[in-house]
């Protein structure tokens, strides 16, 4: 919502100010307001950099320096002559009617697509500014009654322009800026429900505009259903989609893959780094719906003469994600599996017990398990983490409740709204 500072201000409608007569400083009529300019691109809240107006049949460009004042009905100039060049956006600049109005933006707040139903101005800092964004249907509203009556609807649902992004690319003077830097404050979970929400090209902005952080881009790649890994996935070469597998974990990264018809997964696989490539090959030798084509090769097991001192140490310096932590396993000599300590259980042992004499034997599952078997033990034994083995009982990966929750629940069970059309 716009802060109290803005509140006290007169605030201007958008839509108040369109369509209003443009009068020259002697009160003369000149035209009519088109549309206001905008530089985006600072801290805060773009100024107004300029008017559009239609004059004579012709659509004039009228610097926010030569405007003395700006009213709901007319736009009042700082002189009676007029530059007749045809306008031509410098960088940063939208129009607000044309690129911002009626479109759906970001509400990094609430990590939520809203439609901008009229947007709000006030004198800030010597600048007219767009410091708010009307989302409800009062916005609507006051374009749509007679403009007698327009300016007594009051404010409606209003996001403080601060704590939005509008898409801009189909903006061709805002394409190279820094795309929406407020969004590396959301969870790549919530990126993934935004991109999914979007249509495709505002989606694929949502994905460029973190292209230059890669973990981010990874991690938002895991999050994205298969449907939509796939679609975004078409347009990108070999070697950007080995990009983002390699930095993807590797059980998220063989889900990807499975998206990718098989020719063009091979010469994907192929680009990897070497170690990632040797465990994403293990992995695509098993069923998807079975232990092995779950679980993730990652995971902390230490011989059952180390203490749990050492454990720790190990985990600390682990690089895994941190759900196939949520247990130490342990084995013998021979490499089976004899042991297993959850990990809260290991911070609260002394430092110098020996895990082979603590930790029970766990419960694992075979890699050819079933879904349905590994969701049923972890289940009866309110587990989130197990472990896979072979034949030998020695220890192949970790499945983890996240990785079996996204097989069992609905289709569709991440998406946590939509767009707001009110």
């Amino acid at each position: 919502m716009a802060t109290t500072s803005q509140t006290q201000r007169r605030v201007l409608h958008l839509s108040l100010i369109l369509g209003g007569e443009l009068l020259g400083r002697a009160g003369g009529k000149l035209g009519r307001v088109d549309d206001l300019v905008v530089r985006l691109g600072e801290s805060g809240y773009p100024p107004v950099t300029g008017v559009l107006a239609r004059v004579a049949s012709r659509d004039v460009f009228i610097s926010g320096d030569a405007v003395a004042e700006i009213e709901h009905d007319r736009v009042v100039l700082a002189t009676d002559r007029l530059d007749l060049r045809p306008f031509e956006r410098r960088p940063q600049e939208v129009l607000l009617r044309k690129d911002v109005l009626d479109r759906q933006l970001i509400d990094v707040d609430g990590a939520r697509l809203r439609r901008a139903n009229d947007l709000e101005l006030t004198r800030l800092d010597g600048w007219w500014r767009v410091v708010g964004v009307d989302v409800g249907p009062r916005g609507i509203l006051r374009r749509v009654v007679p403009r007698r009556i327009a300016p007594r609807i009051g404010q409606g649902q209003v996001l403080d322009w601060a704590e939005v992004e509008p898409f801009t690319g189909h903006v061709p003077t805002v394409r190279l800026r820094m795309p929406h830097p407020k969004l590396t404050r959301l969870h790549p979970a919530e990126l993934a429900d935004l991109v999914e929400a979007a249509g495709h090209a505002e989606g694929e902005e949502i994905l460029a505009a973190v292209h230059d952080d890669p973990e981010l881009e990874a991690d938002l790649f895991e999050e994205l259903e298969a449907g939509h890994q796939r679609e975004f996935l078409e347009e990108r070469s070999n070697e950007e989609i080995a990009s983002v597998l390699a930095r993807m974990e590797t059980d998220d990264a063989v889900d990807l893959l499975s998206e990718l018809d098989e020719e063009r997964r091979d010469a994907v696989v192929v680009l990897l780094p070497d170690v990632q490539r040797r465990r994403v090959e293990t992995l695509l030798g098993y069923a998807p719906a079975t232990a092995g084509g779950l679980m993730s090769p990652d995971f902390v097991c230490v011989y059952s003469q180390a203490t749990a001192r050492e454990a720790l140490e190990r985990v600390r310096q682990s690089r895994s994600a941190a759900e196939t932590l949520e247990m130490v396993f342990v084995m013998n000599t021979a490499k089976r599996v004899h042991g297993g300590i959850a990990l809260a259980d290991l911070v609260r042992a002394d430092p110098d017990d020996v895990l082979g004499e603590v930790a029970p034997l766990p419960r694992t599952v075979a890699l050819g398990a079933e879904l349905e078997e590994v969701a049923r033990l972890m289940t009866d034994y309110d587990l989130t983490i197990v472990g896979v083995v072979d034949s030998e009982q020695r220890l192949q990966g970790v499945v983890t409740v996240d990785d079996v929750l996204e097989l069992v629940l609905p289709r569709g069970w991440r998406r946590r709204f939509t767009l707001d059309d009110d």
